[in-house]
């Protein structure tokens, strides 16, 4: 099939992309890598009046360290996140978590932020945004505000953002020392999404634990540092309480079970794999 009718806008600044937004509400969609987005046109599940096109905004692909976070821009496409320098130190999660992202050539054209956008319970980069506890930055006409990720993902594709509002730049929070982290998941062949993906941040007091794939949207879970049975029981606890449901690409009970494995997995990862505390000496 082939998308309805549109009006076309190439928005190069953030201010000309908002002012559509502000007159046209829902009937305008914000094109950033369009690998969602088009395939949503061509099957005319959403029928915008205007689209609006930022891929081509050097003001909005910026990406920036402030504030011990790593900021990245609405028009940022995955593979400069990905290919930066010195990712590994700053967001070793993000590491592991891309060579699961679909395939390079996706990853050239698509961007961090319009997949968040997107909200695919099985996406990774939101499962990604959720363990490590980041945030979105929404602006409108006058006015911004930040939303932290617990907040964001309201449902399956659904999202706290406002349909006059512009999702300008997320956040996510630096590695730092006596830190690790893990990520595992299973889909039916690479480049898939996910079947099961889990995420986890530990330091020396708490595991959080993320899953995508099992509930209508990523969730995440705060436990102390746990081994041996008391983790599989936690694990167990949380597969349960995602309320897995049977479907024909993956039944409830594969998605239990690959909660407990991978979580376990994951949490082993994230405890060997700790950032060394700095010497105060």
């Amino acid at each position: 099939m082939k998308p309805a009718a549109f009006d076309y806008l190439r928005a190069d600044h953030a201010d000309v992309a908002v002012a559509a937004l502000t007159q046209y509400g829902e009937d305008a969609r914000i094109l950033a890598g369009g690998q969602s987005l088009m395939a949503v046109l061509n099957m005319r599940l959403a029928q915008p009046s205007l689209l609006v096109d930022i891929s081509r905004s050097e003001s909005m692909a910026q990406i920036r360290i402030a504030q011990g976070q790593l900021c990245i821009g609405a028009a940022a496409t995955q593979a400069s996140v990905e290919w930066r320098q010195g990712l590994a130190n700053e967001l070793p999660l993000l590491t592991l978590a891309f060579p699961h992202i679909s395939h390079f050539q996706v990853r050239n054209r698509g961007t961090v932020v319009g997949s968040i956008a997107h909200a695919d319970p099985s996406a990774e980069l939101p499962l990604c945004l959720l363990a490590l506890e980041g945030e979105v930055v929404l602006r409108r006409d006058r006015s911004r505000r930040v939303v932290k990720a617990v907040d964001f993902f309201t449902g399956m594709l659904l999202t706290a953002r406002q349909p006059d509002e512009l999702l300008e730049e997320v956040r996510f929070p630096l590695a730092h020392s006596g830190t690790g982290y893990g990520f595992e998941e299973f889909s039916m062949r690479h480049g898939d999404f996910a079947v099961c993906a889990v995420a986890v941040v530990a330091d020396t007091r708490r595991l959080r634990i993320a899953v995508g794939g099992v509930a209508d949207r990523p969730t995440a879970r705060d436990f102390p540092v746990l081994q041996g049975s008391a983790l599989d029981d936690a694990l167990n606890e949380l597969a349960w309480s995602l309320e897995a449901r049977d479907e024909p690409q993956a039944s409830a009970l594969l998605r239990r079970q690959l909660v407990r494995t991978l979580g376990r997995r994951a949490v082993y990862q994230a405890l060997a794999n700790r950032i060394p505390e700095r010497s105060t000496a």
